[in-house]
C-alpha cells in the first residue's frame, strides 16, 4: 500500500507518513525539499535550488549535489511507504507533485480563502471558526531548522500571511462582539509587534467597547512612542482617526446593535472590498465614471461602465475607489462580485445571486433554489432603487447578464482584461502608470524614506515592473517585508530575468504571475502557442510578419492570432508600419511569463533554445 505524505513547513520541516514522522537529517536535503514545497506543482529551476542551498557561493559540483539530494529524498519517501513520484524532473529543474499529499501551507491558504468567502456571505461565525483552524496549523517559525538565507526570506513572507490571517480573525471576533477574547488573544501580539497598527486598532476598539477607555487610549500612546522611536514617524491615519473618535466619544465606535442609526428601508450592506488607501493618479478616469451617476438611458436599463486594460494595470483598484467615492449616491446597496474567483458559469452566477439577495436583506427561506427564480427576485428587489453592482474580472458581460439590474435607477461597473462588444455607457481603457505616478505609488506603499533616498533606483525598479500598479505593489511588499533592504538592493535582485517574476510573486495576495496566468489559461491553442513563441523574439517590438514567421502561417492568420492576444491583454498594439500592418509590443514582464509558459510546453520539447528576454 502506498501512503500519502504530509508535509509541514509552518514550523520546523516535518514529513509524515502513516501517522509517523520521518526525519530529513541532511541540511541540504531539508533546504531542497523546503524550496520545492513552497511552490508545489510548479517547476523550480536548479539555479534557484543552488542559490537557496549555498547562498551565492556554490561549489563547482553544486548541480550534481542537488541531484544527489533529490535522489536521497525520493529514497526517503519510498522507504516511508510512498511509491508515487513525489519529486519529478522537469526542465529546467524539479517539481514536487502534490497529488493526494497534504502540505500545511497550502491548506492554510485554502482555509483563509474559504473564510474570506464565508465572511462575504455574512457567515461570520463560520468564517471565524475556519480561520482559527487555519491559524492552528502553525507550529512555530517556518524553516527554523535551516540556515538558508533564501528560506529565511520566505519564512518572513509566510509569517506575514499569518499576521494578516490573525488580523482577519480578530476583525471577525470584533464583528461577533467577542471583545474579551480579543483582548486576551491580541494583547500579546501587539506587544511583540508594536508597529502592526491595524492589530492595535482592533485591540483599542475591543477595549473601548468593553468600557476600558483609558486602556484603549493608552494603547495609542504606546503606538505613538514606538513609531517615533523606531521609525521617526507619527502613527498612521487609522490609529490617529480612531484615537480622535475615542476622544470625542463618537457613537459610530459602538456596534450597530447598540447605536440608533436611521438606515434607508431595506438597505443592503455594502459588500465592496476596502478602499485602496495607496491609490494614485487616474483623476480623469474617475471623473469619466461619474457619468454613471446620471442613470441608465431608459427606465429598463441600468447605466453600465466598463474598465478594460492589461493585467496589473489597476482596473479593480479604480473601480473600488470610484464605488466608495460615490457610495452615498447608492444608498440601497453596493454589491460586489469577484468573477475571477467564482467563474461565470450558470451555477456560479446563481450562487452570486444568492449572495446579492442576502446582502439586500432577503430572508434565507425566501431565496429560490433555481437560477431563474433567483434572477427574477433580484430584479424585483432592485427595481426603482439606487443600487451599484461592481463586477470584477468579467470575461463576457452577456454570460453574467443576470447579475446586471435592468432598472434605470441602478448602475453597473465592470472590469475586464478582455475587449467587450456590446453596450456600455462609459468605456475606459487603463494602461500602465507613467513613471512619476509609479514611483509615487512605490513611495506611498513603502511608507518610509527609502524610496525618496534613492530616486534613481526607484525609477529603475518601477521600469522593471513595467510601471504596472500590481507589480509595483509587489515590489513595495518586498521592501516592506525587508526593512533592512535598500531600493538598490531590490533593484539588483530584479535585474536578473531568471528571478524577476519570482521576486514580484512572493506571498500575500495573488501576484503578477497569477494575473498573467489567468489571461493565458483562456487562450485558444493556436493563440497560446504564438504567445509562447513570442518569447523567442529578441526585441519587445513585433509585427504581423513576426507572428507569421514564428507560426509558419499567412499574414491574415497571424494577425487574427495576435489580435486574440491583444484582446486577452497579453500583447499591446504599438501603431502601424508604413505598409499599414499593425505593430505590436510585448512588455518585459509578459515576455518573461511567455518564456515560462514555453518551458512547460512545445518549444522546449521541440529543441528550441530559448534565451531569456533582454533586461531593460
Amino acid at each position: 500500500m502506498s501512503w500519502s505524505l504530509g508535509f509541514h513547513i509552518l514550523g520546523p520541516l516535518e514529513v509524515i507518513a502513516n501517522h509517523a514522522r520521518f526525519a530529513i537529517t541532511g541540511l541540504r536535503q531539508r533546504t531542497v525539499l523546503a524550496v520545492l514545497l513552497l511552490t508545489p506543482d510548479r517547476v523550480v529551476s536548479v539555479d534557484r535550488l543552488v542559490e537557496a542551498v549555498w547562498s551565492g557561493t556554490p561549489p563547482t559540483t553544486c548541480r550534481n549535489q542537488v541531484a544527489i539530494c533529490v535522489a536521497g529524498l525520493r529514497k526517503i519517501f519510498q522507504e516511508a511507504g510512498c511509491h508515487e513520484n513525489v519529486i519529478v524532473t522537469a526542465t529546467p529543474g524539479y517539481m514536487l507533485v502534490s497529488g493526494s499529499h497534504r502540505i500545511d501551507a497550502v491548506e492554510f491558504a485554502a482555509r483563509v480563502e474559504s473564510a474570506r468567502h464565508l465572511a462575504q456571505d455574512q457567515r461570520t461565525a463560520e468564517a471565524a471558526s475556519l480561520l482559527r483552524e487555519a491559524l492552528g496549523l502553525w507550529r512555530g517559525t517556518p524553516f527554523a531548522d535551516t540556515s538558508s538565507s533564501r528560506l529565511q526570506e520566505e519564512a518572513s513572507l509566510l509569517e506575514q500571511q499569518w499576521f494578516n490571517a490573525y488580523e482577519q480573525y480578530a476583525e471577525l471576533q470584533l464583528e461577533l462582539e467577542r471583545y474579551s477574547e480579543i483582548v486576551s488573544e491580541l494583547s500579546g501580539l501587539v506587544q511583540e509587534q508594536p508597529l502592526r497598527e491595524h492589530a492595535r486598532a482592533i485591540l483599542m476598539l475591543a477595549n473601548y467597547r468593553l468600557g476600558r477607555r483609558s486602556e484603549a487610549l493608552g494603547l495609542f500612546r504606546q503606538a505613538r512612542q514606538s513609531s517615533i522611536d523606531e521609525l521617526g514617524l507619527e502613527p498612521g491615519k487609522e490609529l490617529h482617526d480612531l484615537h480622535a473618535a475615542m476622544l470625542r466619544e463618537d457613537p459610530s465606535l459602538m456596534p450597530t446593535s447598540t447605536v440608533s442609526v436611521a438606515l434607508p428601508a431595506g438597505s443592503g450592506e455594502a459588500r465592496l472590498p476596502a478602499d485602496v488607501p495607496s491609490f494614485v493618479s487616474r483623476k480623469e478616469e474617475l471623473a469619466s465614471l461619474d457619468a454613471l451617476l446620471e442613470g441608465g438611458p431608459g427606465l429598463r436599463s441600468a447605466a453600465v461602465g466598463l474598465i478594460t486594460g492589461g493585467s496589473g494595470t489597476g482596473k479593480s483598484a479604480l473601480a473600488v475607489r470610484w464605488a466608495h467615492r460615490v457610495a452615498l449616491s447608492f444608498p440601497d446597496g453596493r454589491l460586489f462580485a469577484d468573477l475571477t474567483k467564482m467563474g461565470d458559469d450558470e451555477e456560479s452566477v446563481s450562487a452570486m445571486l444568492a449572495r446579492f439577495l442576502r446582502a439586500l436583506k432577503t430572508p434565507e427561506n425566501e431565496i429560490p433554489a433555481d437560477p431563474r427564480g433567483r434572477a427574477e427576485l433580484f430584479q424585483w428587489s432592485v427595481a426603482g432603487r439606487r443600487v451599484l453592482v461592481v463586477l470584477r474580472g468579467a470575461r463576457d458581460l452577456r454570460r453574467v447578464r443576470r447579475l446586471i439590474p435592468t432598472s434605470g435607477t441602478c448602475a453597473v461597473l465592470a472590469t475586464s482584461s478582455h475587449n467587450h462588444s456590446g453596450h456600455a455607457q462609459v468605456r475606459l481603457r487603463l494602461d500602465a502608470l507613467d513613471t512619476r505616478s509609479a514611483v509615487e505609488l512605490l513611495d506611498t506603499l513603502v511608507a518610509d524614506q527609502r524610496v525618496r533616498w534613492e530616486p534613481a533606483a526607484a525609477r529603475k525598479v518601477v521600469r522593471y515592473c513595467d510601471n504596472l500598479p500590481l507589480a509595483v505593489s509587489a515590489a513595495a511588499a518586498r521592501l516592506t517585508a525587508k526593512a533592512h533592504w535598500s531600493v538598490s538592493h531590490l533593484l539588483a535582485r530584479l535585474r536578473d530575468p531568471l528571478h524577476r517574476l519570482d521576486e514580484l510573486s512572493h506571498g500575500g495576495p495573488p501576484g503578477i504571475r497569477d494575473s498573467f496566468d489567468r489571461g493565458y489559461s483562456g487562450l485558444e491553442p493556436d493563440a497560446a502557442a504564438l504567445y509562447r513563441r513570442l518569447s523567442l523574439w529578441d526585441t519587445p517590438e513585433l509585427d504581423v510578419w513576426s507572428g507569421a514567421a514564428l507560426m509558419n502561417i499567412d499574414l491574415s492568420s497571424a494577425e487574427n492570432l495576435m489580435e486574440q492576444l491583444v484582446d486577452a491583454a497579453l500583447l499591446e498594439t504599438w501603431g502601424r508600419r508604413p505598409d499599414g500592418l499593425f505593430r505590436y509590443r510585448l512588455p518585459s514582464l509578459l515576455a518573461l511569463h511567455a518564456r515560462e509558459c514555453a518551458d512547460f510546453h512545445d518549444l522546449s520539447a521541440a529543441g528550441f533554445k530559448l534565451p531569456y528576454p533582454s533586461a531593460i
